[in-house]
Order: structure tokens, then sequence, then C-alpha cells
């Protein structure tokens, strides 16, 4: 009796949930020494805008059971549970021009943005 093997197919690696660029980390942690320090930044993404949706922040005291836990860069940062399928991969970013300055996200998985940048879809 001839038996034949079957492989498990491989997995593909997901990419990390959300990264910080050393420019975010870095206003991360000015941000925390001025006042917010203990605290904890968490990210999700809400409705708003003409394309949809949008990246909102807030500080809490301390993670939520449905809080997604992202390390990067020596920093902890929360992103909601929610939130996670539509900001696997995102890299998050600060940055400062003559007219505005903020975090950025470069997320991969957005399909379009409104004119003004405030909001997103996917």
């Amino acid at each position: 009796m001839d038996v034949t093997h079957i492989a498990a197919p491989k997995k593909r690696e997901l990419p990390p949930l959300m990264t910080l660029t050393d420019v975010a980390a870095a206003r991360l942690r000015q941000l925390y020494a001025r006042g917010e320090e203990g605290k904890l930044l968490r990210i999700s993404v809400g409705t708003k805008g003409c394309s949809g949706m949008s990246y909102e922040m807030s500080w809490v005291e301390e993670p939520s059971p449905t809080d997604e836990i992202v390390k990067s860069q020596d920093l902890t940062v929360l992103v909601d549970r929610k939130a996670t399928l539509f900001l696997i991969g995102t890299v998050m970013d600060y940055r400062e021009d003559k007219l505005t300055r903020g975090f950025t996200f470069e997320n991969p998985n957005e399909k379009g943005r409104c004119g003004c940048g405030e909001s997103f879809h996917v």
C-alpha cells in the first residue's frame, strides 16, 4: 500500500500591524516627557470626512481588553482591535512643514483619500 504524504501549505508571514519611524518615535518620546508619561497612545479608525474613515488617536491609562499591543522603536502603541484589518502594515511618521505638523500614516490598505487628506477609504 502506497501512502502519499501531503505537506501543509506554508503560511505567509503577515507584515507587522504597525511600525513607527525614527521621527515618530522621537516625537512620541517628547510627548511622554511633557505630560503624557505613564499613558499609552491608542490608535483607532472612525467614520469621518468625505472618504468615510479617519485615523483617531487618544491617550489612555492602560490597554483595554480589545486593544492590540504594538511594540516599535522601544515604544508601546495600542491599536483598537476593530481597526486592525484596516491598519496592517501601516507606518506611522511625524512630519513638519511650513503649514502643518503632526503624525501621518502610510497605510498600504488605503485605496484613496479625500482632497483635504482628512479621511481615507479601503
